[in-house]
């Protein structure tokens, strides 16, 4: 009887070297378990010290969903045209000449005969003069 017990345990020690956990929990999501219809069986002797260690990691944490602000939409007011009017013609600037005594305004303050509108003409140039 003692013998039976002891190969059954050395089998069973045999069976936990060749299966570590680390293949007896794939169920193809990284090893965290799931319904991926597989079925394994662990057996723990001992602390565990030599096992390796896994830590926990805690859910990513909670972000609320993105939304975008609305695009900012300018109504443009239509364009107003003015349409200005034509300017006026200038009418032409007169000099003023007296004859007592000679000369035009403002070189000559005073006319007592009273100012005779002249139509301005430019200074003659060299051609005209010969």
């Amino acid at each position: 009887m003692k013998k039976t017990i002891w190969i059954a345990l050395a089998i069973l020690v045999a069976l936990q070297v060749n299966f570590p956990p680390e293949l007896a929990a794939r169920g193809g999501h990284g090893g965290h378990g799931g319904h991926g219809g597989h079925f394994g069986v662990e057996l723990w002797l001992g602390p565990g010290l030599f096992a390796p260690y896994y830590p926990y990691y805690s859910h990513y944490p909670y972000y609320p969903p993105y939304y975008a602000a609305p695009p900012i939409v300018v109504q443009q007011q239509p364009q107003e045209y003015i349409v200005q009017p034509a300017p006026e013609p200038e009418e032409p600037a007169y000099w003023y000449y007296c004859q007592n005594p000679k000369g035009y305004y403002p070189y000559v303050p005073r006319c007592p005969s009273g100012w005779m509108k002249v139509v301005p003409s430019p200074p003659p140039t060299d051609r005209e003069e010969r």
